[in-house]
């Protein structure tokens, strides 16, 4: 058992040392690192430790796996009708100018669903963030565009730094052309579907959601980072 510790926790180190090469830093890498450094430690004191305090060990550390099964399941179940008169692309947060592929990700599902829809209108959704001379919506517009979406059904938000105000924003610009009413389908990733869904409530609208499916060496910071985002959902309301 304590070799195998010692394996979980280093190969972890070292998805986080990747993942700071080929991403941008998030809450979720600092909790991987914490829980690889927890799990190196506990293997070296495991035949020190009693009984009872495995146990103890082994349930507080099934408990934010259920809940990342959970995340998970609801992510990857979509419950879109291709029909929908919006599409919302959330965007990531990026603090450069050149989109990454998890952003790219989530337009190529958007272009996608545009194949079988195209009367819909694109939201892509994301404001200024870091050192970045254009919107993040500006930089998904252009994505879109070389994909050939005509810009005639692309809306872009541009003022959004959180995901509540991506969506409460998303919902005013759509009512502007939609007044009686819209459908709508969100498109991110399938850790943030459930958050997602539930800010769209939240910001006086329902939606849809077909999710892009996380790559398995970013899936562990990821789901750890929005375990901790959805409690602070449940805890604080952003309205």
């Amino acid at each position: 058992m304590k070799h195998f510790l010692i394996t979980i926790g280093n190969l972890l180190l070292l998805d986080v040392f990747f993942l700071l090469f080929v991403s941008g830093f998030h809450i979720g890498m600092l909790i991987q690192a914490i829980i690889a450094i927890l799990l190196i430690i506990y293997a070296f004191y495991f035949v020190l430790i009693k009984r009872r305090t495995h146990i103890i060990i082994a349930i507080f550390s099934v408990i934010p796996f259920i809940f990342m099964i959970a995340l998970a399941i609801y992510g990857n179940i979509d419950s879109v009708a291709y029909n929908e008169d919006a599409v919302i692309v959330l965007g990531t947060g990026m603090s450069e100018e050149k989109i990454g592929s998890k952003l790219s990700k989530r337009l190529d599902k958007a272009a996608k669903y545009y194949e079988k829809n195209p009367d819909a209108i694109i939201v892509v959704s994301g404001g200024k963030s870091g050192h970045k001379d254009i919107t993040e919506a500006q930089v998904m517009e252009n994505y879109l565009l070389d994909k050939k979406i005509p810009i005639a059904n692309i809306i872009k938000e541009e003022k959004s730094t959180s995901t509540y105000e991506s969506l409460s924003s998303s919902k005013k610009i759509l009512y502007e052309h939609f007044p009686y009413g819209f459908t709508s389908v969100l498109v991110t990733n399938d850790y943030q579907i459930y958050r997602a869904t539930e800010t769209a409530r939240d910001a006086g609208f329902s939606a849809g959601h077909t999710a892009v499916k996380t790559a398995l060496y970013s899936a562990p910071a990821d789901y750890l980072g929005e375990m901790f985002a959805v409690i602070k959902m449940w805890l604080i309301s952003e309205k």
